[in-house]
């Protein structure tokens, strides 16, 4: 199964977890922000998409620009996960809401979402991400919990794999 790893980091630290996926999965990568299309993604099976979250729950700058090629693009028969950063004390009441938007989006589109992530060990809030007491994928932020974020991303990587089998 050909894996890849979409982001866009303003900051960088979605770029950092990004790579920190990317060395578990060992999969090829993309910065959202540097493409001038969406032909990349027709090429792999499994897609791994990450923003952090902006203001009042929007997609990060260079997500909002590539939503068009997302949109367009043919996610049928794909698998996907996400991951979302954001401040759940600074911006409790939209914490890694952008997640929602570009899964919304996949789902409308055909792809099967996976690594939905336990709202527990948070304290937020609200997000638009959360859907039946879960995230619909690893929520990080870098800013009240980095501590968390190596054992969290290790985590939730073992339970993609684990859905990858159960998939096959």
């Amino acid at each position: 199964m050909k894996i890849a790893v979409f982001y866009g980091s303003t900051n960088g630290n979605t770029a950092d977890a990004a790579l920190k996926i990317q060395k578990h999965l060992n999969t090829d990568i993309y910065d959202v922000g540097k493409l001038k299309n969406g032909d990349d993604l027709a090429k792999y099976d499994m897609l791994i998409l990450g923003t952090s979250t902006w203001y009042d729950g929007d997609l990060q700058d260079d997500w909002d620009s590539f939503m068009s090629h997302l949109k367009s693009a043919d996610l049928s028969g794909k698998i996907v996960a996400l991951f979302g950063l954001g401040d759940q004390e600074g911006y409790g009441s939209d914490f890694v809401s952008g997640m929602r938007l570009i899964y919304d989006t996949v789902v409308e589109k055909g792809a099967k979402v996976i690594g939905a992530w336990e709202d527990k060990g948070y304290s937020y809030d609200s997000s638009a991400s959360v859907i039946d007491g879960k995230f619909v994928g690893l929520a990080l932020d870098e800013d009240n919990q980095s501590e968390l974020t190596d054992s969290r991303i290790a985590t939730w990587c073992e339970q993609l794999n684990t859905s990858l089998k159960e998939c096959a």
